[in-house]
């Protein structure tokens, strides 16, 4: 009866840490953030362009490959919302990228025993097994101006693990990580009528 008790006990627990494995899977995208000022009124921004230099643009003067594949991204969302980027824009937009390390700690609970001598009649207390993960969580900043006011008006921001295929694919990740903070920026240029969705 006890030992009935204890192994439906081990499958509920190992049921719980796969759940939490694939919710943890499945949350592998980056978390987005976004701030608006109240005070700003978007139905006055029909142009934009973007900070000279760039945030993420190169020290020595020069724009950064990671900076062309923003504006590529960046291009595509405002124009998609009938934005025209201008020399004399109502919106000057900036980019931030940054990453530091972080440290992961996870515990796992163990089955314990001792050395196998008790072959599955009754179980001991096992403990937790202590696992320490090393990663870079990467964050881009999107953020716009008014440019007669000289005011931040709205922000969105990603923050997420850079892994190496991200490493490796940067304008789609860029591609991605734009996307998926302009998502969040419910504006449209005055006039402006979005086609209908699919």
């Amino acid at each position: 009866m006890q030992l009935t008790r204890f192994f439906r006990s081990i499958i509920s627990l190992m049921a719980v840490l796969i759940a939490a494995t694939f919710l943890y899977a499945c949350s592998s995208g980056p978390k987005i953030f976004v701030n608006q000022n109240p005070e700003a009124d978007f139905a006055n921004y029909r142009t934009y362009n973007y900070q000279e230099p760039l945030g993420t643009d190169e020290k020595s003067g020069y724009r950064s490959i990671v900076s062309g594949y923003l504006i590529s991204a960046v291009d595509r969302e405002m124009q998609g919302r009938g934005f025209s980027r201008s020399d004399n824009p109502d919106l000057v937009i900036n980019f931030f990228v940054n990453s530091k390390e972080k440290i992961r700690t996870s515990q796992t609970p163990t089955m314990g025993g001792y050395y196998g001598y008790r072959g599955g009649y009754y179980g001991a207390y096992g403990g937790y097994e202590t696992t320490v993960t090393q990663y870079t969580e990467g964050t881009l900043n999107i953020d716009m101006v008014d440019r007669g006011t000289r005011t931040l008006v709205w922000e969105g921001v990603a923050v997420g693990r850079v892994t190496d295929e991200v490493r490796e694919n940067l304008q789609a990740a860029a591609n991605a990580a734009v996307g998926e903070i302009m998502a969040e920026f419910d504006h449209f240029a005055p006039g402006y009528v979005p086609p209908p969705a699919d």
